[in-house]
C-alpha cells in the first residue's frame, strides 16, 4: 500500500472499513512504524524493503526512475539473492497487478497502472540483468500478474516469500483515470476482496501477511498490519519499527543470515504471540 499516514488509516472507518472493522480487531498492528526516508519518493522505500538501504556501492536510489543501466545495482546484498543462495525449498515470487501484456517478460517498463518503482527486484542486476532487460528469463520466471495468485493458492504452489503489489488504482496511491477517486477507500476495498483467500491459506498452512505502506504523506508514522494465525489478536504494538524491521523478520522466519543493514533494527516479534 502507498502514501498514507497511520492517522489517516487507523480509526477511519468511513474510508477504511475493512481495515478497521475486520483486520485491526482480529490481528496485530504497529503504532510506531517510522518512514526511514521521509524526504524521498516511492522507489527508494521499496529498495529498503528488499535490502535495508537505498544506498549501494555503485548507486544510490533517490528517484522513481525505471530500471536502467544507470538506475540499477550490481549488489547481491538483498533478500531474494539470499533466498536463491539458500536453495532447498526456498523460493520467491513477485505478483504485480497490471503487468498484463508483460506477463512472461521481466516487467521493467510501466504499463497502464503498473509502475516498476513498486517492484524492487527489477532494480537488481542479479535478478533483471546488466543492464535490466525485459528479455531476462530468470526475472520473468519470478514475476506473475496478480491474477495468477488465485490459482497458486488453490494448488498450494505459493513460494516461501511472495511480494504482492496492487496497481496505482488499488494501492491507495491513486492516478488519473482510476474508477474511484477516494484512493483510501479503493485500497481498503481491494484488501477486502483479495485478502480473504490469502488469510485462509496462511491459516491452513502457516505463515503471515505483512500489509505494508511504503511511505506516508511525509509524517512520522506509517500504518502496518500483521495478519496470520500466530499474531496477537487485536494488538497495538508500540515497539519502534521501520521497513528494515520487516526485512529482518522475514530473514529470521526463513532461516537466512541477517544483513548488516538491518542488524540493528527491531524485529517484529512483539506482534506475535509467544
Amino acid at each position: 500500500m502507498e502514501n498514507q499516514d497511520a492517522e489517516r488509516i487507523y480509526g477511519n472507518s468511513d474510508d477504511a472499513p475493512y481495515i478497521n472493522g475486520t483486520l485491526i480487531p482480529r490481528y496485530a498492528h504497529a503504532v510506531a512504524f517510522s518512514d526511514e526516508l521521509p524526504a524521498l519518493p516511492s522507489e527508494p522505500h521499496y529498495l529498503w524493503m528488499e535490502a535495508g538501504t537505498n544506498a549501494f556501492g555503485d548507486h544510490t536510489f533517490t528517484t522513481d526512475a525505471s530500471p536502467s543501466a544507470s538506475n540499477s545495482t550490481a549488489s547481491h546484498d538483498h533478500l531474494v539473492a539470499q533466498i536463491a543462495a539458500a536453495g532447498g525449498n526456498l523460493d520467491w515470487m513477485s505478483y504485480q497487478q497490471g503487468i498484463g501484456a508483460a506477463t512472461g517478460a521481466c516487467p521493467i517498463d510501466s504499463a497502464g497502472f503498473y509502475r516498476p518503482r513498486h517492484n524492487p527486484f527489477v532494480f537488481f542486476q542479479d535478478v533483471a540483468g546488466d543492464p535490466p532487460s525485459k528479455d531476462n528469463a530468470s526475472c520473468a520466471a519470478h514475476h506473475r500478474e496478480l491474477g495468477a495468485l488465485a490459482a497458486d493458492l488453490t494448488s498450494g504452489g505459493v513460494a516461501s516469500y511472495a511480494f504482492i503489489s496492487p496497481d496505482l488504482c488499488n494501492d491507495m496511491h491513486g492516478a488519473s483515470g482510476c474508477p474511484n477517486s477516494n484512493r483510501t477507500r479503493a485500497g481498503d476495498d481491494w484488501l477486502a476482496a483479495n485478502l480473504p483467500p490469502l488469510i485462509a491459506f496462511v491459516e491452513a498452512h502457516g505463515g503471515v501477511i505483512f500489509i505494508t505502506w511504503e511511505e506516508g504523506n511525509h509524517t512520522a508514522t506509517l500504518p502496518f498490519i500483521a495478519v496470520g494465525p500466530d499474531v496477537k489478536r487485536g494488538y497495538a504494538g508500540a515497539v519502534p519499527y521501520t521497513h528494515g524491521s520487516m526485512l529482518k523478520t522475514i530473514e529470521q522466519m526463513l532461516g537466512l543470515p541477517i544483513m548488516a543493514t538491518v542488524a540493528g533494527a527491531s524485529d517484529l516479534g512483539d506482534l506475535f504471540a509467544p
